[in-house]
């Protein structure tokens, strides 16, 4: 189950940051996702709030208002070469449904062991 945070600065409206969301669903379906596995949560800060460095590691072109963080919480397990594929295809079509460049979305997966999700009411399913 990935769960998907989506952190931005004020501004997107709702269709862009709906577009966004689908974009990202749609890949982790290409990638094995199963299409009902869908949870996403989005967070809009101000300036004061998310702070980011406009060019680390080495981007051709700065970061500015309209960046996107994305963070893919889910189970270990995926490859190497499947992530970067994945990040590949989140990055362009998140840019294609922001109207923004590749460059502005950065992605983080964050590996969790299946023992510890928890779906509803408490049970550990693969504990």
């Amino acid at each position: 189950m990935p769960l998907v945070t989506m952190t931005l600065r004020r501004g997107h409206d709702v269709k862009t940051r709906g577009r966004m969301l689908d974009a990202v669903h749609a890949a982790l379906v290409g990638a094995g996702v199963p299409e009902t596995d869908r949870f996403q949560r989005v967070l809009e800060l101000d300036e004061a709030s998310f702070r980011f460095d406009p060019r680390y590691p080495d981007l051709a072109t700065p970061r500015g208002d309209r960046f996107v963080l994305i963070d893919i919480v889910w189970s270990v397990g995926r490859s190497v070469k499947i992530k970067r594929a994945l990040a590949a295809r989140i990055a362009a079509d998140v840019a294609a449904a922001g109207d923004l460049s590749p460059e502005q979305v950065m992605i983080a997966f964050v590996e969790t062991a299946w023992e510890n999700w928890s779906f509803g009411g408490g049970r550990l399913l693969h504990a």
